[in-house]
């Protein structure tokens, strides 16, 4: 996550109700809410191994995964990607698991010659989203339209007004023809401004979806009212019943002394952070790939924009491949056991709230290598899972499956 994610905490909780039950007069739940809730809470995970027995062990419901690339090509037809989507959600379908599915980003388009701008590239985006819906009846529960926009990364070469039409199409052309598929988007954070901008397509979810990470980005410490508070306002301005669609804590990582940086830092080619700065395009190039493209993506190849982002930003995390001492929610160590007792005391608590109807953790294994910078031993991206990169559970597997359980047994319960 980027500097992006706090500054929109920090703007969010300048207008944010602390918690609704200061607000008696506002209403914690509404009809859609109720409804869905007899049915199911979604008790789901992103990211899944397809190991279906282990993840149903766990009382995981549902699992959350990309569709990466546009269903049909120039021409039409159905692309390989997507038939091998088809056949991998078809899997857990078949294993009892229900599939929440993100609809392709923008630069996905792009990258095939479609400028979603124009009316011709709104038009594929329609007969994308019809296509998708129908084709994958019975196979997904829900569709996420895209992921975070807002987000830079994810987001360009949209503006936010332009992304928001991006999404707003897709729901539009779906609603018709979705049956019982939920269908929806997310935020990264508060996000106000997508919120606002999109309430006129409000008519057309099923859900509003935001993604929370508390404690474990940038040198800020991370604290469970701020979950009340950006759930509580999402609720309060949208209506709508709420998903957390990724939130998680991290099981591994520690501060790096100032001599290990330095190391790092000469291993780049530079003696410290001045002289990075002075130097700042020979320093970019000597970086793993995967963060010279990131940088380079997010700075839109700006040079005058990079040192900020490394030295200014969570991605200094990345570079240091560190956690600092104050980049943690109180009283809950970035171990593996701290990230259990993260989970056994959220989950219920979201369950609590009358207003939402599931959570997706994120994620179910332990990664290779960060995505954001390529290496192995960053923390930041690499230590989310509910099982080692082994596929072995580790003690938030145990505490999930714990949770999820009681609140499955709660729904059925309550839902008579």
């Amino acid at each position: 996550m980027e500097q992006f994610i706090v500054e929109q905490i920090k703007y969010g909780l300048k207008y944010l109700p602390l918690n609704l039950a200061k607000y008696p007069f506002i209403k914690k739940h509404s009809r859609q809410t109720e409804q869905q809730r007899k049915k199911e809470f979604l008790c789901g995970v992103c990211h899944p191994t397809d190991n279906y027995a282990q993840i149903r062990e766990a009382n995981i419901g549902w699992i959350r995964i990309d569709i990466t690339k546009p269903p049909l090509d120039a021409d039409g037809n159905v692309t390989e990607d997507f038939l091998e989507f088809k056949k991998k959600a078809q899997g857990y379908a078949d294993n009892g698991i229900k599939v929440m599915a993100v609809t392709p980003y923008p630069r996905a388009y792009f990258a095939n010659g479609v400028d979603v701008r124009t009316p011709e590239g709104e038009e594929i985006l329609r007969r994308d989203a019809r296509f998708m819906v129908t084709e994958l009846q019975g196979i997904v529960g829900g569709f996420q339209i895209t992921n975070e926009m807002g987000m830079p990364h994810f987001t360009l070469p949209l503006n936010m007004k332009e992304a928001v039409r991006y999404i707003g199409i897709q729901l539009e052309a779906m609603y018709p023809v979705k049956g019982d598929i939920l269908i929806g988007y997310n935020s990264a954070g508060p996000q106000a401004d997508l919120h606002s901008f999109i309430k006129p397509y409000h008519k057309y979810c099923d859900y509003i979806g935001i993604d929370m990470y508390l404690g474990c980005f940038d040198s800020l410490p991370g604290f469970f009212f701020m979950f009340d508070a950006m759930l509580d306002y999402l609720w309060a301005m949208t209506r709508k019943p709420i998903i957390i669609m990724e939130f998680g804590y991290i099981s591994d990582g520690h501060p790096v002394p100032a001599n290990e940086k330095k190391k790092i830092l000469e291993g780049y080619g530079v003696s410290d952070e001045n002289d990075a700065k002075a130097n700042i395009e020979r320093f970019v190039e000597n970086l793993p790939s995967v963060m010279k493209d990131h940088v380079k993506n997010v700075c839109k190849n700006d040079p005058g924009r990079y040192f900020n982002l490394i030295f200014r930003s969570d991605l200094t995390n990345h570079l240091y491949k560190e956690l600092p001492a104050i980049t943690k929610i109180p009283g809950y160590d970035h171990t593996p056991q701290g990230q259990a007792k993260f989970y056994e005391h959220i989950l219920m608590h979201f369950y609590k709230k009358e207003y939402m109807i599931g959570a997706f953790v994120y994620c179910y294994a332990d990664s290779r290598a960060c995505h954001i910078c390529g290496q192995h031993d960053c923390p930041t991206e690499t230590r989310w899972g509910l099982v080692d990169i082994q596929g072995n559970p580790k003690p938030s597997y145990y505490a999930v499956k714990k949770v999820f359980g009681t609140i499955r047994w709660l729904v059925k319960v309550e839902g008579k």
